[in-house]
């Protein structure tokens, strides 16, 4: 183990200490301390620019100016060289940029700072693996290479210390020790696993599988080719699976078989009672009660006169994908993202607020205050804040090339970017 993850792993111990003795930190703290009396940390949102192979740190409130940018693809030659070396991930690898990444490599899916603040981990889909990097110098710390070809979607645990990444070509969540990168544990899932959620206070991890979404059979009769779509529920401790919900079913006792049931990005109320979730191909959203294990509302959105209706052109199946809600439960807010706008929707009466134009919406997130929906404009190259209160702009900061995720993290107070960049 090297020196720096020998601090880590310290670090982390202290954490675990911190917690223990009940002194978690709040969800939107405007400002907190690291454990063991080392530096501050100041609250921010990483965005992750997919095609650039950078991410870039933001404000995380206010007017969500630009800290700094991360390479996270330090070790780029390295990668290809033993790529190109190996026809089998050669062909993956060429594959991703044709599939998912519309000709273009992807760099950078998912991002969380380790709980020290100290380093950003990063999902690398191109790469296939998941690394640390140390935010002041810039260098790797570890490394984990996922099985199959193509690392996807995270989470991390509530306590921090966790985080879950599927591979999405071994039909495979790992869960990782966020501070070594050591797998703590794994377990198998429905076809090409994407969004991971940790419920329960970190009791339980939900996979969501979509299936295959870059094949060209979009038409509704062909879509039994989209493989083993379901909900994975594991216990987060032993990595037993809990339960497995297939959403056809409920989907279909609701009276809509005429939607997929590829499960998108989602969003559960603050007490986890319910589940909304973003289905391939369709302009809005479905709300699932998980104790009734029921669908009880399905919301459709306004489709935009310009989008075409030609299923194959839009993006990885996805019509709308990117979904976060307000803190308080009360808001929902929706990335039309082939529709080319975002909207605030009120979650008692699914009523939507006026539309925000925005070009090709990928994801949504919560800013640091809990008073704005953050969306990455992927076509823009840019991200986007909307009042949570009056589903309204707030403010618009450029980023790099096609940014997708949006995640609040905590850095060190002080820091501007990799020393090594600068």
């Amino acid at each position: 183990m090297s020196l720096s993850s020998t601090r880590r792993a310290a670090g982390a111990i202290a954490a675990a200490l911190a917690l223990a003795a009940g002194a978690a930190l709040p969800a939107h703290a405007e400002s907190a301390q690291s454990t063991a009396g080392s530096a501050a940390l100041r609250e921010v949102m990483f965005v992750g620019n997919n095609w650039d192979g950078t991410a870039d740190v933001i404000e995380a409130e206010g007017d969500f100016a630009r800290i700094g940018r991360v390479n996270v693809v330090p070790d780029k030659e390295e990668r290809l060289r033993e790529i190109y070396l190996n026809p089998v991930k050669l062909a993956f690898f060429l594959g991703v940029r044709q599939g998912p990444g519309e000709g273009h490599d992807q760099f950078v899916d998912d991002m969380y700072a380790t709980p020290d603040g100290r380093a950003m981990v990063v999902s690398r889909p191109s790469f296939a693996d998941v690394v640390s990097i140390d935010l002041a110098t810039g260098k790797l710390d570890w490394r984990f290479p996922v099985s199959g070809f193509r690392a996807d979607h995270m989470a991390v645990s509530p306590d921090g210390t966790r985080v879950a990444v599927s591979a999405s070509t071994s039909n495979t969540v790992h869960v990782l020790d966020i501070t070594t990168g050591e797998q703590v544990g794994s377990f198998t899932t429905g076809d090409k696993p994407h969004e991971n959620v940790f419920t329960d206070g970190g009791k339980y991890l939900w996979n969501m599988s979509i299936g295959e979404v870059t094949t060209a059979l979009d038409a509704p009769w062909l879509d039994w080719t989209k493989g083993d779509r379901r909900i994975t529920v594991v216990d987060a401790r032993t990595f037993e699976q809990v339960k497995v919900i297939d959403m056809r079913q409920r989907l279909d006792a609701f009276g809509r078989g005429d939607l997929s049931d590829a499960i998108r990005p989602v969003a559960f109320t603050p007490d986890e009672s319910r589940l909304y979730f973003q289905v391939s191909f369709f302009n809005g959203f479905v709300e699932y009660d998980v104790a009734a294990d029921k669908v009880t509302r399905v919301k459709e959105l306004p489709k935009n006169p310009a989008t075409s209706e030609d299923r194959t052109t839009w993006v990885n199946d996805s019509r709308h994908h990117g979904m976060s809600m307000s803190p308080r439960g009360d808001k929902l807010c929706v990335a039309g993202t082939m529709d080319d706008y975002a909207t605030i929707v009120d979650r008692a009466t699914l009523r939507e607020s006026p539309l925000v134009t925005a070009s090709k919406p990928y994801w949504a997130t919560v800013s640091g205050d809990g008073r704005s929906c953050v969306i990455s404009e992927s076509g823009a190259d840019a991200v986007t804040a909307i009042d949570f209160a009056t589903g309204r702009k707030v403010a618009t900061v450029a980023v790099g090339d096609h940014p997708q995720r949006v995640r609040v993290a905590r850095v060190p107070a002080d820091w501007t970017g990799p020393a090594a960049t600068r």
